[in-house]
């Protein structure tokens, strides 16, 4: 019985082999990283809004009260500092106020499951807009990759299921004629999606180096404590309020007519 005969690749065909592995893990790795930013995201969110709810409008309180200190003053010194000055204290308690009380103060703890992880990770790796195949295919991914973020901030994994049942990935397709127009379309898509992977890390590394996510560090180093980082600094912001509201009392009986 004759032996096998097992055809040999090709050099180019070995190189597109290796590319596509290549594609495979920056496809992985791109994905995980999606993965770690939204979820990071989300993380800060959520601590946002707790910071918000408990301790923003307590600033908020105070500023109104610094404010009304401001005002009191300028009609006791109507001079152009004061007047300024209290402009200047009035603007400032109303942009706390909208901080304290604006949409961000809404968002709530959110734990994502396993599940939604990992569909959020398949999502990634097969309609990431990096690996587009065109200008239609680029808008088209883009339009699916921001439903997947929203539905995993919203924790819906259901609709993460459904973007992947619909989307049909034609990014595999071979278009144009020969190996080595394959070649070319890896070898952009592997090159694009490293480009994308190191600017999430940049985006990953200026994240955790915001103020947010210093204090949301702060307070979990105090939860290991066995303390309340949010309720310590709310209990601060109330004593300023109450020495502050003194303050404006004290002040208020100067501008009482005798």
């Amino acid at each position: 019985m004759p032996a096998q005969i097992i055809r040999r690749l090709k050099p180019e065909e070995e190189e597109i082999l290796r590319k596509r592995e290549e594609l495979g893990t920056i496809r992985a790795t791109l994905a995980e990283r999606e993965v770690e930013l939204v979820d990071l995201r989300s993380q800060l969110a959520a601590f946002e809004g707790r910071y918000l709810r408990q301790v923003g409008t307590l600033y908020a309180e105070l500023d109104e009260w610094k404010a009304r200190i401001s005002e009191l003053r300028a009609r006791l010194d109507p001079s152009a500092a004061a007047k300024a000055n209290a402009e200047g204290t009035r603007q400032q308690a109303r942009q706390t106020y909208e901080e304290a009380h604006g949409a961000a103060s809404q968002t709530r703890d959110f734990v994502p499951s396993a599940e939604l992880k990992s569909l959020f990770r398949e999502v990634a790796k097969r309609i990431h807009p990096d690996f587009c195949k065109d200008a239609g295919d680029l808008e088209r991914r883009t339009r699916f990759m921001a439903e997947a973020n929203r539905a995993f901030e919203a924790g819906d994994a259901e609709a993460l299921q459904r973007i992947l049942d619909d989307y049909q990935d034609g990014a595999d397709a071979v278009e144009g004629e020969g190996i080595g127009a394959e070649l070319i379309r890896i070898i952009r898509q592997i090159s694009r999606g490293k480009e994308s992977v190191a600017a999430i890390e940049r985006d990953l590394a200026a994240l955790r180096e915001s103020e947010i996510a210093l204090l949301s560090k702060l307070a979990e180093e105090r939860a290991h404590e066995g303390r309340d980082l949010l309720a310590e600094l709310a209990t601060t912001v109330r004593e300023q309020i109450e020495r502050t509201m003194k303050e404006y009392e004290a002040l208020a009986k100067q501008d009482m007519p005798e």
